[in-house]
């Protein structure tokens, strides 16, 4: 799943290679990707790309009016680039294409791998009116986001501090691999309760959160969007990498397995030599 980082970089592209051009099409390839109808998706045409931004993980791409297109790219979705857009349009159906944007010089489509088709886009005059965006987190590569900030997000919270880092109203952009990476950093379980966090532990998370996401966002900047989902793969430390040794130890990574997703973590670093119970079979261990 893209996740600040990522979404950051893309925004980014596309305000290079999009900004100033002029939207000539946007075509639907899947009905369940577009979520709203008013104003029509056909608005758009005719108008110039101004900038694209980043909500949390939302992609904002702003067109004069202002006008926006808001893409939030779920766990398979992705932005490709075309030089050239394809002469032929857009037909909705069972690919990978959600959503195509031809401009005045090249464009690009809104992809999604899988089968849980879960990109969703809106076409809004305020980006504010996306729910998901309106109830977002403070961010956290943002200037006002201190110890403080983070001490009040985890204040009171009974939820471990894995699910509450990626809780997008907590915090807006952690996702599963950057919350494993940003724990590990700061020598944390991830099952540890949130609000039970000593101040020198929130401090260390705060530390290892942004340094995280910022070391990540500096190394994506200027690489093609097809480029950036292997240099998330190759700058993480733990998430993903069941088995390997550990970079700061060389203790062996281990998972703890759910339904739809896994998280990664280091015992020596994180757990005190312990490995994690799996929920699978019972009760996590704090």
């Amino acid at each position: 799943m893209p996740e600040l980082p990522e979404v950051e970089a893309l925004a980014r592209f596309l305000t290079d290679r999009a900004g100033g051009r002029t939207i000539e099409r946007v075509e639907i390839g899947a009905l369940s990707a577009l979520r709203t109808f008013d104003p029509p998706v056909d608005a758009l045409v005719g108008r110039i790309v101004e900038a694209c931004g980043r909500r949390g993980k939302y992609l904002c791409l702003r067109a004069q009016g202002p006008l926006w297109l808001v893409v939030h790219l779920a766990r398979g979705g992705w932005v490709q680039w075309r030089d050239e857009a394809p002469a032929a349009r857009a037909r909705p159906g069972k690919g990978p294409l959600a959503l195509r944007v031809g401009l005045s010089q090249g464009g690009f489509d809104l992809t999604e791998a899988g089968t849980e088709k879960r990109l969703a886009a809106w076409v809004v005059n305020d980006p504010d009116r996306v729910e998901g965006i309106a109830r977002l987190g403070p961010d956290p590569l943002s200037p006002g986001f201190g110890v403080d900030a983070l001490t009040a997000a985890l204040g009171g919270r009974t939820a471990n501090v894995k699910t509450v880092l990626t809780d997008q109203s907590v915090i807006a952009g952690v996702g599963n691999a950057y919350s494993d990476e940003a724990l590990h950093a700061a020598k944390l379980s991830p099952f540890k309760p949130a609000g039970n966090l000593t101040a020198e532990e929130v401090a260390r998370l705060h530390a290892a959160v942004v340094g995280v996401l910022g070391d990540a966002v500096q190394r994506s900047l200027g690489l093609p969007a097809k480029g950036l989902k292997g240099e998330k793969k190759g700058g993480l430390a733990v998430h993903g990498r069941t088995g390997q040794p550990c970079p700061a130890c060389g203790d062996v990574v281990r998972e703890v397995s759910f339904a739809t997703k896994s998280l990664q973590y280091c015992p020596t670093c994180q757990t005190g030599g312990r490995p994690l119970a799996d929920r699978r079979l019972s009760r996590l261990l704090k």
